[in-house]
Parts: structure tokens; sequence; C-alpha cells
């Protein structure tokens, strides 16, 4: 039987009733505080007296359509559906909740975090996570699974790749002692190649994209194993063995042709682009991501996007082809000012790569040396982005050593040296 003193709690907060509204003529404050935190144990009399005050029944049976209905609800925020779909049965579900407390609604409202974060509501996964604080003492083993998971999901959202990475693995770690599908303990594994990937432990995700690709493939899921050929790929071009890099983005390509998926073409073509790139190609590196650019689709997010024509812009400086460096940023600039949550980490992160070269193409060397030195690369540390600390600390050498100022830039390759030391050091 489920602990009942939270979850009068959670609903009456929900419908944004004063304990002193619940408690009257029933129990006193103090008493109705007690039962809420789980403090005393009141009778079955009160119990019902207060649910009753709440307008919803103390359900003791399961409902197998409430179960499954529900259960067919977490599979929708996991797949590509549409999120139309997705609302609609969401609603449903919270009125069939809110006439009831039974034992479906503790992971129903765990479950809020995922659907918060799919529809980009940050803000309200936030809000539910700090509700839930006062219920973690109420969880089980397999509540505490999925409340680990999907707080680590939204840490990855707002790029706290650290604090997400350590919920995974605590996620990971109660596997054993849940009864969960194999297809998502290899999500949980592919989410973690995700994290590992964001923190450059190369290694671990080349460890943990096998694993989940391997259930991935049994159970012929073309998608997720494209999306981990992707993350292969990324690895492989991090350790510099760029032929098994290019065979993994050429056979996520092939399987996203296959299934007729634009985003997982236009990511491996981002992600070609990045390894030309890399590797001096600029030629082939504009190419790719040209594609993703120019690409009509919807299916291409603003974060690949941007990604693509941030690139571009450094492409086309380093190549010195300034004209359409500034057509790029002119086209940053038009998605940027569509952007409607400011706060977002990626949105202040183009923020400042499209400020970054405009100041450099400007040739507006004291806004770029105090924008880049006391804006960008503060930003970059604080989230640990070591791979642009990298870049843009090498961009700050070779600009000063352009102009001639030696030991500015000899200060800013030592920042580029001892980052990328770090980096391979993690």
């Amino acid at each position: 039987m489920i602990e009942i003193g939270p979850f009068i709690k959670l609903q009456r907060t929900k419908q944004e009733m004063t304990q002193g509204d619940l408690a009257e003529g029933i129990v006193s404050l103090s008493y109705l505080s007690k039962i809420e935190n789980k403090k005393t144990e009141a009778s079955p009399e009160i119990i019902q007296l207060l649910c009753n005050r709440l307008g919803i029944e103390l359900s003791e049976s399961v409902d197998s359509n409430l179960e499954q209905k529900c259960k067919q609800w977490y599979e929708m925020l996991y797949d590509v559906y549409d999120k139309t779909k997705i609302i609609a049965t969401y609603k449903e579900l919270q009125g069939m909740m809110d006439k009831s407390i039974n034992d479906n609604l503790l992971m129903f409202e765990i479950h809020k975090i995922r659907y918060y974060l799919v529809l980009r509501q940050i803000d309200k996964a936030l809000s539910k996570i700090n509700e839930l604080n006062e219920l973690v003492s109420s969880f089980n083993s397999i509540h505490h699974y999925y409340w680990c998971k999907f707080k680590g999901n939204y840490y990855s959202h707002t790029g706290e790749f650290n604090e997400a990475m350590r919920l995974y693995k605590i996620a990971e770690d109660k596997l054993n002692q849940v009864d969960v599908e194999e297809t998502e303990i290899a999500d949980l594994h592919y989410i973690i190649s995700v994290t590992n990937s964001k923190l450059r432990n190369t290694l671990e995700v080349i460890d943990y994209a096998n694993k989940a690709m391997d259930v991935f493939q049994k159970n012929y899921n073309f998608i997720r194993c494209a999306q981990c050929h992707i993350l292969l790929g990324i690895s492989y071009s991090r350790i510099k063995m760029y032929d098994k890099a290019i065979k993994n983005y050429n056979l996520a390509k092939h399987l996203g042709e296959l299934e007729k998926n634009n985003q997982v073409i236009q990511l491996t073509n981002h992600n070609l682009g990045y390894l030309y790139a890399t590797i001096g190609n600029s030629e082939k590196a504009i190419k790719f991501y040209l594609f993703v650019v120019e690409d009509k689709e919807e299916s291409v997010s603003i974060n690949n996007r941007m990604t693509a024509i941030t690139n571009l812009i450094q492409e086309y400086y380093n190549i010195k082809n300034y004209d359409r460096a500034n057509e790029m940023i002119e086209k940053a600039r038009v998605i940027l000012n569509k952007v409607k949550d400011k706060n977002n980490h990626y949105f202040q992160l183009y923020s400042y790569l499209v400020q970054t070269y405009t100041y450099a193409l400007n040739n507006e060397e004291e806004k770029f040396k105090s924008f880049v030195t006391d804006e960008f690369i503060p930003y970059l540390k604080h989230h640990e982005d070591y791979g642009n600390l990298v870049l843009y600390g090498e961009m700050l050498g070779e600009y000063f050593e352009s102009r001639g100022k030696y030991k500015e830039s000899v200060k800013y390759y030592k920042l580029a040296n001892s980052t990328y030391n770090e980096l391979i050091n993690l």
C-alpha cells in the first residue's frame, strides 16, 4: 500500500489549497503536517475525510486499464511520437489521476520530468523535480531508478554533464534491484555513452555505445543503431582513427537513409564536416556543413543547424573567406532572434560564438580581446567545455601572434595546451 501522507500533500498543493483549508473541521494544522510528513499514521476515517475534501478516491485496487495506458504513455516519451498525441494522452491520464490516489500515481509524477523535457519546458521539469524532492523517501527501487535517470536528463539539457553522469551511474547501480526490459537498459547505456562523449571520456563512450547497440541490433531498431554509430564515429575521430570514424558515420547515414530519417542523415553530415575540418580539409568540411544548413526540413533541429552554421563561420574565417563568414553570421542571428529561451545553455554558447567572430571579422581588437577573455573563456571554464576552450585559446593565440603581440599570444597558446592536457587526462 502506498504511503498516503505525501500524496495528500501533493494533491493539496496541486489544488493550491492551504493546510488550513484542508484541515478545517477534520484535524489540527499540526496533526495534518505530521500526516503529510509521515510523522504519524492517521486512522482510515481521517484519511477518508481528507480525501473527500480533496475530491479524490483512495484506491486500493490496481486498475489494469490505467496501468496499461500509463505504460503506453511512458513509451511515447522515448520514441519519435507526434507531440500532440503525447500531450493528449497526458491530459487524459492526468484527469484520471486527479480523481484517485493509486499505485500508478508516483511513477506518473516521476515521468512528468521526462514529459516536460520532451516538450522543452525546462522550467516545468525543474519545478516537478523540486516538488517530488519531498516524496523521495516514499520511492521504491524502480521509482529511484527513473528518478535518477530523468534528473540526469534534466542536467544534460542544462549542460551540467558531470551532475548528469553522477545520476546516470546511480541509476545504473540500481539495475540489479529492478525489473526492466533490456531495451530500457540499452537506453540508459546509450545516454551514458552520450554524456561520456560530452565529457570527452572516449573509451567509455565506445564501451557503452557498443553495449547499447548489441540490444538495438537484436531488436532491429535501426535508428538507435545509427545513433550509436554516430557516437562511435565521434570517439574514433577524437583518437585520430579517422578511417574507423568515417566507416561508422557512413553506416549511420546508410541506416538513416533506409529509415528515411533526415535527422540522422544530417547529424551524420554535420559530424563528417567536423571530421574533415579536424584534418584540415576545409573544402570537404564546408560541403558537409552546407548539407545541414541548406536543408529546409523541420527535422533538422535548431541546435544542429546552429552548430553547422557556427562551424561554417569558423571554416570560412580560417580560409579567409570573410564575406561568406559574415553571411553565416547573419543566418545565425536570424535564428537566435527567434529562440524563446534566452537562458538556454546552447543559446548562450552560440551567442558567444557569433559575437566572437563578429568582433574578429570587424577587426575590433579591444572588443574582441575583452569579450573573449572576460566573458567567453570564463563561461567555457564554468561549463567545463574543454573542447571549445582549446579551440578559442588557440584562436586568441593566433590572433595576437598575427598582430605581433607575442607575449599575449604565448599566454593563450599555453591555456590551449594546458586545457588539452587536462582534456586527455580526464
